[in-house]
């Protein structure tokens, strides 16, 4: 059995690592005062937070076409005998239902679409852990097990700087984010049920961040070997200095530097900061 892997922008794999795995991409897009750019391709991270700054009409995100997909999955179909499919949470976009509709609309392929539940480089944790079980041979049914597997072991936590990003695009509730706004706390925020619920209340920045590397150094314990990734809304310096740090204290650890694109920088706003991991 020859196995496809796709997955979407917001997994942000680079496209060295996409041509590295044979790796299929769908991109989400971000719709900046009536133009429309798809993430990854029209415009990167750095640009889209340059245009919006300061900008008086808040940004929208927008999924991928069903046709999209598709048509993808029949190219697909010429070469492969199924594909694996991996979206960000269904609780916080349609693009994984959009997958699931594309695959029962072509013939010849099997489509097996999967919610990693999640976004950003922790999804791609399983788009890279399937692309490498793809190019061993493994069939789907195989893969999705794996990443079934994977799920207990993923966690990740973000800090965002302004919570009305979140609350405006319909992504976490008024009440949190008023609270978040009164008490000027940072909130360490996670995913529970596919969408996005304040885990801790912090009081600042710093404090927000070591409390993520707490989370993180309980995992770092209790396992032989992790991979992890220090994720960034345009605060790269912050980021990097960061994950060194990280680094030489965890070397049982490999970090990797990510970032929130233009679809999920939408939502956290620039000055996001997060930090995500799982089991080896």
């Amino acid at each position: 059995m020859r196995t496809a892997i796709v997955t979407d922008s917001t997994a942000y794999i680079t496209p060295e690592e996409r041509a590295r795995l044979n790796i299929r991409m769908i991109p989400l897009s971000v719709n900046i005062a009536g133009e429309l750019f798809a993430e990854e391709i029209d415009i990167t991270a750095s640009e889209f937070y340059d245009k919006v700054r300061g900008a008086k009409e808040f940004p929208k995100t927008t999924q991928p076409p069903v046709g999209e997909f598709a048509s993808l999955f029949e190219q697909l179909a010429k070469d492969y005998d199924e594909v694996v499919s991996i979206h960000l949470s269904s609780g916080i976009s349609g693009t994984y239902q959009g997958a699931v509709q594309a695959g029962e609309m072509v013939d010849n392929i099997d489509v097996y679409s999967f919610d990693s539940e999640i976004s950003c480089a922790v999804q791609g944790f399983y788009v890279l852990r399937a692309a490498e079980m793809a190019a061993e041979g493994f069939s789907a049914k195989d893969i999705l097990a794996a990443l079934a597997d994977m799920q207990q072991y993923i966690r990740a936590y973000f800090i965002v700087d302004d919570l009305a990003h979140l609350q405006r695009g319909g992504r976490l509730s008024a009440a949190a984010a008023l609270i978040g706004g009164l008490l000027q706390v940072k909130p360490v925020l996670h995913f529970v049920d596919k969408v996005i619920v304040p885990f801790e209340k912090i009081r600042t920045r710093k404090k927000a961040l070591k409390r993520a590397e707490e989370l993180l150094a309980q995992d770092a314990s209790k396992y032989e070997a992790m991979d992890a990734a220090v994720i960034h809304g345009n605060c790269q310096t912050e980021a990097e200095e960061w994950m060194a740090q990280l680094a030489a204290s965890y070397p049982n650890v490999n970090f990797k530097l990510s970032y929130f694109g233009p679809v999920i920088g939408t939502h956290l706003g620039e000055g996001a900061m997060g930090l995500g991991w799982t089991k080896k």
